[in-house]
């Protein structure tokens, strides 16, 4: 039971970053029908920013300034960090949709496709230009501390990750179902035709998607960072295909079944890790998910037709 307990909870942090990547892709798709193959790299982006946003944070707050102590100042530099970031990431997205989505809005959805992965390979080598091959280290702004509970070690990172990641999800959850804006989103993936007609303004519904998806994955960046601080160009190429496929997974356009396909996806991949070599656990993990989608087609929570409501 301690084996299967400790597990879990690697499986919720580790889960929580698929998760947060996952919603960008099936609210994009679930609006607009189209899916944001760039967005791993959004993610990747989303780490940077972070990574130079806390690093400046650090100079002013990260060493007792204002009279305050260390552990509120890095407190204080997380939750700026987290804010700015996404605010800048959120900026990013927009500026994909607007340049690379937008003027493809009609054309085949192979195109947009094709886009999506060039503006990916644009954001790679444009970050390897940049800032040079090399590996940056992510700030440490919690300190590491582990608890143990019922004979399972939970370290303050893996719960503040997990927390975060739940608290973001249902937070985008509410603001789709009750806000104006998230109505008119639902609106755009029950019917995209009818909508322009009621007053409805379609590219400042699609930028506003882009930009909320653009965000959580700023978020899984800082969060990642904060358990994996090693921060690479390539990053979010591999999470980047393993969150569209808990996209698939989760029901193309439903928030809540991309967040829990994330999270199933990233259990699965931790318990064919300590049962088997590591090297098998991306074939495991994806075989098992080929036999849901061979029963569920459509996702755990998605429809048959495209026209249903779905967020």
């Amino acid at each position: 039971m301690e084996f299967f307990l400790q597990n879990l909870v690697n499986a919720l942090q580790w889960g929580s970053f698929y998760s947060l990547i996952a919603i960008g892709y099936s609210m994009v798709y679930g609006v607009l029908l189209l899916f944001n193959f760039a967005h791993g790299d959004i993610f990747m982006v989303g780490a940077y920013i972070g990574f130079f946003v806390s690093t400046a944070l650090l100079a002013v707050f990260g060493t007792g300034a204002f009279g305050l102590p260390t552990g509120v100042s890095l407190a204080v530099v997380l939750v700026l960090t987290l804010i700015i970031s996404m605010l800048l990431n959120s900026i990013v997205g927009m500026l994909v949709e607007r340049i690379g989505y937008r003027p493809l809005r009609d054309a085949p959805r192979a195109s947009a496709a094709i886009t999506g992965l060039m503006i990916g390979i644009i954001l790679e080598t444009g970050n390897l230009i940049l800032l040079g091959p090399q590996r940056r280290l992510f700030p440490e702004l919690i300190p590491t501390q582990t608890i143990e509970l019922a004979g399972v070690s939970i370290t303050n990172k893996k719960m503040l990750i997990v927390g975060v990641s739940l608290l973001l999800t249902l937070a985008l959850h509410q603001y789709v179902r009750r806000s104006k804006w998230g109505m008119a989103m639902r609106a755009m993936a029950y019917d995209y035709v009818v909508v322009p007609l009621m007053g409805i303004p379609t590219n400042a519904v699609a930028l506003l998607t882009f930009g909320l998806g653009s965000a959580l994955a700023a978020a899984a960046g800082i969060l990642y960072g904060t358990a994996y601080p090693v921060l690479d160009p390539n990053m979010g190429i591999l999470f980047g295909w393993k969150a569209f496929v808990a996209a698939i997974l989760g029901g193309r356009g439903s928030i809540l079944g991309a967040g829990l396909a994330g999270f199933l996806l990233g259990f699965i991949e931790i318990f064919v890790a300590t049962i088997f070599p590591s090297t098998m656990r991306n074939l495991i993990a994806f075989g098992i998910i080929l036999v849901i989608l061979t029963f569920r087609p459509h996702g755990f929570f998605g429809e048959p037709h495209s026209a249903r409501l779905r967020l």
